[in-house]
């Protein structure tokens, strides 16, 4: 699917400031917070008979009933300091603590010395990319609600795991946003929770790919395929078919990079696994 075919949804963002609350210990929720660069933290809020609405970094953060409060998960990103954070809530801050975490490194030797230092017309498809790629990223479709249950999109061990500070041909660059899964060319990629399909396209670095939103800002990408089965605007089920395993684009093999979004911060996907 070229490029000039792809779209982006409209998306919904809310900003608030104001005075600082501190957040108590909230209820659990179905899978593993870590309150580190790349990963998520779960903050208590307010009760009250609706929801509040809350952002993290002048990002929507989804928000989801606890007992008689409610739970904010926020996705916490890469170039996160460690320290003290807050996100605001109605207008006031709420507080949590981000501990550091140092990621492993990973050198990668590219034939293709564009893919490490694109040129000038390179640079200005990249620029056209990430026009489309931003408010993909920060999808927020309407009726849609994430279970944040996850099945790995398709079989396979890892090969490049989350937040790995990258090397190419000698070059640092930026922390690998995603999770390698290695797999033969052709097969299936599934859809590993519903979504709704929000920006497809071949792209210089992520090559054939997909982005899902799960709903409440939380986002897939599926990239480096061979084939695209879903269209944009496509509702899919879990387990639904969007594609195939390829190696387009940036890639040295076949194999599939997932990235999961959440408030338009990368995070780790093995969280929700």
């Amino acid at each position: 699917m070229t490029l000039a075919r792809c779209r982006v949804a409209a998306l919904l963002m809310v900003v608030a400031t104001g005075r600082e609350l501190t957040g108590a210990e909230p209820a659990p929720l179905p899978f593993k917070p870590s309150p580190v660069p790349g990963g998520v933290v779960v903050v208590a809020l307010p009760g009250g008979p609706a929801a509040p609405k809350a952002t993290y970094r002048g990002e929507p953060v989804l928000v989801r009933r606890s007992g008689r409060s409610w739970t904010a998960v926020v996705g916490i990103p890469l170039s996160a300091k460690p320290g003290r954070h807050e996100i605001a809530v109605e207008g006031r801050p709420v507080t949590f603590t981000v501990r550091a975490k140092r990621y492993p490194e990973q050198r990668i030797r590219l034939k293709d010395q564009r893919q490490v230092t694109p040129n000038a017309e390179d640079e200005a498809r990249i620029a056209r990319e990430q026009a489309l790629m931003g408010p993909a990223w920060k999808a927020w479709p309407e009726g849609l609600a994430p279970t944040l249950r996850f099945q790995q999109p398709t079989p396979g061990g890892l090969t490049s795991s989350f937040g790995l500070r990258r090397i190419f041909n000698g070059q640092p660059r930026a922390p690998h946003a995603g999770l390698d899964i290695k797999a033969p060319a052709g097969q299936a990629v599934r859809a590993p929770a519903a979504g709704m399909v929000v920006l497809t396209g071949d792209f210089f670095f992520s090559g054939n790919a997909v982005f899902l939103a799960h709903g409440e800002g939380v986002v897939s990408l599926f990239a480096h395929l061979s084939k695209i089965t879903v269209t944009q605007g496509q509702v899919v089920k879990p387990g639904d078919l969007l594609g195939e395993v390829g190696m387009t684009g940036r890639a040295t093999g076949p194999h599939l990079h997932w990235s999961l979004s959440l408030n338009n911060a990368r995070v780790d996907p093995r969280l929700f696994l």
